[in-house]
């Protein structure tokens, strides 16, 4: 089927402006835009690309939109549905942003975002919820999830060294392939090489640019961070965060955990993937550096190193990705990582729900083991009290977000009254 530049431009737009939800709501958007109603991929190339997106580092969502832009119109049709998708949320988050740091301090607006963060909280636990179901298949991933989970919350192993440990043992545990998988596509090896070439320049220059302009400033260390990141968060955006959120806080101070938690929820709040909450990051690290221009221009930094990545692994990667479906030890690999990933997230979970119902969380080390200790008079009622509504309407009731989102900051609003 032959689709005009136009009608690609005018369907992706309408998916970066309605993919609200997080991944599992975008990518059932596109599914219904692209295949239900009008037939531009069938079923198994749209599910087959799918499955590859939610093998790469990244956000899968964003990359799935990517792929399809490439499928139907080459190299300029994945930039236009990358870009459409990420650009408007995008936008909103910049505002947000700059709002958040003018006026986040303000009693009222800080009770607003403890209603947030309550929804934050749910939001997360839910994903761990939904991922364990998809990851976890039989004891050896439960085993892999437990261990994760030991490993970063009580002896602070960094996540790439669990990245690495969990593949190496999914690669050597795996033993059969999929022997129904459909030829792969023929593609040179050469062209692949330059767009690798093309793709890792376009990631790295600007980075080395700005560090060789104006030296070590906080935007070669956010240009360095995002692109560290791009590299080992396999898992979706929720495997971003989880290797993310402690590291911004306890690492490099760039972000309180109650900051952090509000950029989740604003992220929520808006279109496109939640991975932009690494632009909130961005932009609020750099103000308190050197203010509104330096904001704009971390989050712009954040922005490239995070999605240019995703591009450069669709356009190198789309035309094996019926060969990468048939390769028994790399599904292995990358099937053992997203059970890992899932122990992560139980961390981030709990390190979350810490920060935001104690008003103190002390970070305590015996040798090699590492604690997280709250101060039980520090206990936030309120807190607890909105979390648990968040629950309720989002875990039993299954409201839309915004919704859980608009109760909860309006009952944070009324226990402040009280």
């Amino acid at each position: 089927m032959t689709v005009s530049l136009r009608d690609l431009f005018q369907v992706f737009l309408k998916i970066g402006l309605l993919s609200f939800g997080g991944p599992a709501a975008q990518i059932a958007l596109m599914h219904r835009m692209l295949v239900d109603e009008r037939a531009w991929l069938s079923e198994r190339e749209f599910l087959n690309a799918l499955s590859f997106c939610m093998l790469l580092p990244g956000p899968e969502a964003m990359q799935l939109a990517t792929y399809s832009g490439w499928r139907l119109h080459g190299v300029i049709g994945g930039l236009i549905a990358g870009l459409l998708f990420v650009l408007p949320g995008a936008a909103v988050i910049f505002a947000l942003a700059l709002l958040y740091v003018t006026y986040g301090d303000l009693p009222v607006v800080s009770m607003l975002f403890l209603g947030v963060q309550a929804v934050a909280v749910v939001i997360v636990v839910e994903a761990l919820l939904k991922m364990s179901k998809r990851a976890l298949h039989g004891a050896a991933h439960w085993a892999l999830a437990g261990l994760a989970f030991a490993a970063i919350f009580f002896f602070a192993v960094p996540f790439p060294v669990i990245v690495l440990a969990a593949g190496a043992y999914g690669a050597v545990a795996a033993t059969t392939g999929d022997d129904t998988a459909p030829s792969p596509i023929a593609v040179s090896i050469g062209r692949s090489m330059i767009t690798l070439l093309i793709g890792l320049a376009l990631w790295g220059l600007p980075v080395l640019a700005v560090d060789v302009l104006f030296g070590g400033t906080i935007l070669t260390e956010l240009g360095l961070f995002f692109s560290k990141l791009a590299v080992v968060t396999f898992g979706g955006a929720y495997a971003v965060l989880a290797y993310m959120a402690q590291d911004v806080v306890v690492q490099y101070g760039w972000l309180t955990p109650t900051e952090m938690m509000d950029g989740l929820g604003l992220a929520e709040t808006t279109p496109g993937p939640l991975i932009l909450v690494t632009q909130f990051v961005g932009t609020l690290a750099a103000f308190r550096d050197g203010g509104y221009a330096l904001a704009v221009a971390g989050g712009m930094m954040t922005l490239w190193v995070t999605f240019v990545p995703c591009f450069l692994w669709i356009f190198v990667g789309a035309p094996y990705i019926d060969w990468i479906s048939a390769q028994p030890r790399l599904n292995g690999a990358l099937r053992a990582i997203t059970a890992a990933v899932v122990g992560v997230i139980l961390n981030l979970s709990l390190w979350f729900a810490l920060h935001v119902v104690f008003g103190t969380v002390t970070d305590v080390r015996t040798g090699l083991l590492r604690l997280w200790v709250p101060d039980v008079a520090t206990l936030n009622l309120s807190a607890l009290t909105l979390i648990a509504l968040s629950a309720v309407l989002l875990l039993r009731l299954h409201l839309a977000i915004g919704w859980v989102l608009a109760i909860s900051a309006s009952a944070a609003l009324a226990l402040a009254q009280i």
